[in-house]
């Protein structure tokens, strides 16, 4: 959002939490079929090792699961299939990062002393992937109701007796009858190292911004560039993290629990990669990698626009309901509030962290190079 020059009263906190999760949710109504082929790929191998049913051919891309799907399944709806529930999952997520960062944001603040209104950048990333961390327990049985059901065609076609689309209610039932309560997290300790991602991101956007620009230009490297340098920057990430994506999926679609000879050898998200690198090959933990970076650069684009929209669109309704209730402030309150923009500016990083592990990781970037500055052009 351009910057505001006029001074006013304060979004609530609440109001940046509603433009982040709209915006995160229309971003993932809008990749979503991208999102559900990238999983069938990761999970394909697997499915056909478990089968008790002849191998009909798996994808062998995006662009081939994409023709397959449609021409097999039934059409556009098919790439929709738990979309509602991903919705859901996506808007409670980022409600509960929101509420998470904050405590432990300012908790790490008091410990910082009672004047301290920002964190050096590790802790801000720190604070947001543990944040990430606890919002993620929440959401992990809805993510694995999720992937079962954008996998649920291929998991009946290599059944000996396939059955219709499940409910939500009967995948519910499948994973408790399956794996017990602890089914519902399955994949949780995946989801702990992807929390990592918009780290690895900043770190490498302000690695190709010392490299590539001259000192001068790193401030603002204008639209492009930053878009262009923080879109590879997430591409690269992606790539690093992928295998634990993938191993994510294929522990969600696993029908039975492990074995339990083998707890112990498998205890963690690292033995199970291993574990399909052994087996086969490096090439099965990338299945599927082109999706995800296309995904990458879809996702960063319509999330800056959607973000921006949306927040203009609830500050303008905020603005519209203090003056219907004459609580817009008088000309000298609105003075003395913009002295205490300038405090504010100094949580920007905070915020902009925020944002990217709610999914636009890639703007932390250029926000955190500077000084100064507020949120969008908000002050605080």
């Amino acid at each position: 959002m351009t910057s505001n020059s006029t001074i006013g009263p304060a979004l609530p906190a609440l109001g940046h939490a509603l433009a982040g999760s709209t915006g995160t949710a229309i971003s993932s109504l809008a990749i979503y079929p991208l999102d559900l082929i990238i999983t069938r790929l990761q999970v394909q191998r697997s499915l056909r090792r478990s089968s008790s049913s002849p191998n009909e051919g798996e994808y062998k891309g995006v662009v081939d699961a994409f023709k397959r799907i449609y021409k097999k399944e039934g059409g556009i709806s098919t790439f929709y299939t738990g979309v509602l529930q991903d919705t859901g999952k996506s808007i409670t997520d980022s409600f509960l990062f929101f509420l998470f960062y904050n405590y432990l944001r300012s908790r790490r603040l008091q410990k910082h002393g009672t004047k301290a209104t920002s964190l050096p950048v590790l802790d801000e990333l720190a604070v947001g992937a543990l944040a990430g961390a606890c919002s993620k327990f929440f959401t992990a049985p809805i993510s694995n109701v999720v992937t079962r059901k954008q996998t649920s065609s291929m998991i009946s076609a290599h059944s000996s007796s396939p059955t219709a689309s499940p409910s939500v209610f009967d995948i519910a039932q499948s994973i408790r009858s399956e794996k017990g309560l602890q089914g519902f997290w399955s994949g949780y300790s995946a989801s702990l190292v992807l929390t990592l991602n918009p780290s690895i991101t900043f770190f490498l956007y302000e690695f190709f911004k010392r490299a590539f620009l001259p000192r001068a230009q790193r401030d603002d490297p204008g639209a492009r560039v930053t878009f262009l340098m923080a879109a590879v920057s997430k591409s690269i990430a992606s790539t690093i993290t992928y295998p634990f994506s993938l191993a994510k999926a294929r522990a969600q679609t696993s029908s039975s629990p492990p074995d339990a000879k083998n707890v112990v050898k498998r205890r963690t998200v690292f033995d199970t990669i291993l574990k399909i690198y052994r087996t086969e090959g490096a090439a099965a933990l990338y299945e599927g990698i082109w999706g995800e970076i296309l995904k990458g650069f879809f996702s960063h684009g319509i999330t800056m626009i959607v973000k921006e929209s949306i927040h203009k669109l609830i500050i303008q309704t905020y603005y519209i309901i203090l003056k219907a209730l004459d609580k817009y402030p008088s000309p000298s309150e609105l003075t003395n509030q913009a002295g205490v923009a300038i405090q504010d500016a100094g949580e920007k990083a905070g915020h902009m962290v925020k944002e990217g592990y709610e999914g636009i990781a890639e703007r932390v970037g250029p926000e955190m190079s500077h000084g100064t500055g507020t949120i969008n052009g908000l002050p605080g």
